[in-house]
């Protein structure tokens, strides 16, 4: 390939890069804030987001985009292509985020809580300095997988128009009638991202295990 097509797919790396990352921003934070909302054990509100849950990680991805894009404006609801795109990646890795956290809630031990209590500490300041270290330490093999699926899976967002990494190959591919080298780009590309997320995933446990103690 030459320099005009490795601009191209990075061009659209970018567009892959920062859509996923917004994404996945908002969906470990929403991922959090559901499971906690969870623990409360609220009857109604816990079987709404766990149907929410069910229904998010049942539907395909692109099927997501689609319904966002294209069914919404048919209620008077209207969003461009990115918003339908970080939207529909959130609402998806939310889902998958939302249970991870769960089961770390679920084994977090209620003894710590006690103990903080008894010297007076506060309920925020617990779960700041004490409880979110060690819950993220616990999750943050399995997140950095669930980020590392969101990203491969964001080829979705193209069938709206939004020309991401996997949309930029095939259209270099059709145009030089030389698919090989722009598909192996692109895996280039893909691999060094999840990369460097796996990559970052060991400098974060260590910072969370520093905060923890």
């Amino acid at each position: 390939m030459d320099l005009k097509a490795w601009l191209l797919l990075l061009e659209g790396a970018w567009t892959t890069l920062w859509i996923s990352g917004i994404a996945i921003m908002l969906g470990v934070s929403a991922g959090l804030l559901i499971a906690l909302v969870r623990r409360q054990a609220i009857p109604l509100v816990d079987q709404a987001l766990a149907l929410y849950i069910s229904l998010a990680r049942a539907t395909p991805l692109v099927t997501l985009v689609l319904f966002l894009f294209l069914s919404l404006p048919s209620v008077g609801i209207n969003l461009n292509k990115n918003v339908a795109a970080i939207l529909a990646l959130t609402l998806n890795t939310a889902a998958f985020n939302a249970e991870i956290w769960r089961s770390a809630l679920n084994n977090f031990s209620r003894d710590q809580r006690e103990a903080a209590q008894a010297i007076g500490m506060t309920d925020w300041t617990f779960f700041r300095r004490i409880m979110l270290p060690q819950l993220f330490t616990v999750s943050l093999p399995a997140l950095v997988n669930e980020m590392s699926f969101l990203i491969k899976g964001s080829p979705a967002i193209a069938v709206i128009g939004l020309v991401d990494l996997t949309r930029v190959t095939n259209r270099i591919a059709s145009v030089t009638y030389e698919p090989l080298y722009p598909i192996l780009g692109a895996g280039l590309i893909y691999m060094v991202m999840i990369g460097v997320m796996v990559k970052a995933q060991a400098s974060a446990e260590n910072k969370a295990r520093r905060l923890a103690m």
